[in-house]
């Protein structure tokens, strides 16, 4: 692979990923559906869906940090899992490990030096550490640093809904997905890994979600609808249990686009944990928008 396709490939593998591993896990508007935060169980959450879910996102959004394990799979494209610990108390923080179990961006990844990437989020932007193959055509460097504000730049609407979720996110995104959907079902109860749970599920339109949930402008939401149909996507099915203490503690996410079928499963566990990331080594990171200026120099 020539150098230039081969860092190419790279900054488009590393935003991508780490973009899926943390909107999947945890993302959206960071404040409660209605009245303040609270916790533990609410009187009227037992008698109806909604209320159980309005009740569910305000405690999980209280808690401030979790534990967070994830697969995602979209048709022959990419397979991935992340794991780690993340923040939300004062802007996304924390650290993920990404390991490609396959697809075709796992070849890819082979290519640059590794197949597994550690993450990190900070309050204003993430951090990618990519293999040394990566860093050779790099100057040297392993870390890719992008800035939520240069998201936009990256894929006109998309890249605006990415960075309005990525500075706005709480792990609670598929309770407020059901939640703004107005299609919501309780399914009934069940354990998850010990624990005994209350199964939910609905149905959301993406493209309607973003509306509600974002503060993009008109035209960036066009921009956004017209990315979504072209990449296939306008349903998906959500699915989430929630505990006795009304946390949310497994999520999945089903979908179709045109790479094939999309499904995310994530797990979420010790609400309140410790969780820090720091800014790596200045001298050991490129930043994402002087690469792309100077790939775009060399074809």
């Amino acid at each position: 692979m020539k150098s230039t396709t081969l860092r190419r490939a790279g900054l488009t593998i590393a935003a991508v990923t780490v973009l899926s591993a943390v909107t999947g896990c945890s993302s959206g508007d960071s404040g409660g559906s209605e009245g303040s935060k609270g916790s533990g169980k609410d009187g009227a959450a037992r008698f109806s869906p909604l209320a159980a879910l309005r009740s569910a996102e305000k405690s999980t959004d209280a808690a401030d940090s979790a534990k967070v394990e994830s697969s995602t799979t979209m048709g022959s494209v990419m397979s991935m899992t992340a794991d780690g610990a993340l923040g939300w108390g004062d802007g996304l923080t924390g650290t993920l490990t990404i390991t490609y179990t396959g697809g075709t961006m796992a070849e890819t990844m082979r290519q640059t030096g590794s197949t597994s990437m550690e993450a990190r989020y900070l309050p204003d932007a993430y951090y990618a550490k990519m293999g040394d193959a990566f860093a050779a055509q790099a100057g040297g460097k392993h870390w890719i640093k992008y800035a939520y504000d240069d998201l936009e730049s990256l894929a006109g609407g998309s890249g605006a809904y990415l960075k309005d979720q990525m500075q706005n996110t709480t792990p609670n995104q598929s309770v407020k997905l059901l939640l703004a959907s107005g299609d919501v079902r309780k399914v009934g109860e069940e354990k998850v890994r010990g624990q005994q749970t209350t199964h939910y599920s609905g149905t959301v339109d993406v493209a309607d979600l973003a509306s509600k949930n974002s503060d993009l402008s008109q035209k960036q939401l066009d921009d956004l609808k017209k990315q979504l149909d072209q990449a296939g996507v306008t349903t998906e099915t959500v699915d989430i249990w929630v505990n006795d203490d009304d946390l949310l503690v497994k999520k999945v996410e089903k979908g179709e686009t045109t790479a094939g079928a999309f499904t995310q499963t994530a797990y979420y566990s010790d609400y309140g944990t410790p969780v820090s990331a720091e800014e790596p080594p200045a001298s050991d990171t490129a930043d994402f928008a002087d690469l792309v200026q100077q790939q775009g120099g060399t074809s």
